[in-house]
């Protein structure tokens, strides 16, 4: 399945967003609308950090294994998640990069691995779904970001 990529611009350096999502916890904050039951695994931040949650997007519910596979700090961190009982298999995908006029372009893609047969035959409407999400969770990041930025937290 081709994949969806969601963007936004945000006032903090690489440098902030890059720490800010390098620890796994923090991405409860701006995903828990469709991500619930976090249970951490691995250490706190860096590539081998993981989660298992539950998802529950287009009226169903499954459990998601994510787990940081790639960093490159201040520009990228690649997570791979397993869910479908191992049938599906994505990456996301995010990418900082600084502005000219200062701050951050935070992009985040979702790329599917490995589809069951009802994701393809509904392409669609599952890229429309988790399309939707991902906006909902790039203008999310932006308010945790300001907030941490705020408050230091």
């Amino acid at each position: 399945m081709k994949s969806v990529t969601v963007s936004i611009d945000v006032p903090q350096t690489p440098e902030q967003v890059y720490d800010f999502l390098d620890v796994m916890a923090h991405h409860e904050r701006f995903t828990d609308h469709y991500l619930t039951d976090w249970r951490y695994s691995g250490p706190g931040r860096g590539i081998g950090s993981c989660a298992t949650v539950t998802a529950a997007l287009g009226g169903k519910k499954t459990d998601v294994v994510i787990e940081v596979v790639e960093a490159d700090p201040p520009r990228r961190i690649v997570e791979r998640n397993v869910s479908a009982a191992g049938r599906r298999l994505a990456h996301g995908i995010y990418t900082i990069e600084p502005l000219r006029t200062g701050g951050s372009h935070v992009s985040f893609t979702y790329a599917w691995a490995h589809t069951p047969l009802a994701d393809r035959l509904l392409a669609l409407v599952v890229r429309a779904t988790i399309r939707r999400a991902n906006r909902t969770v790039m203008r999310r990041l932006a308010t945790e970001l300001a907030r941490t930025s705020a408050d230091g937290s």
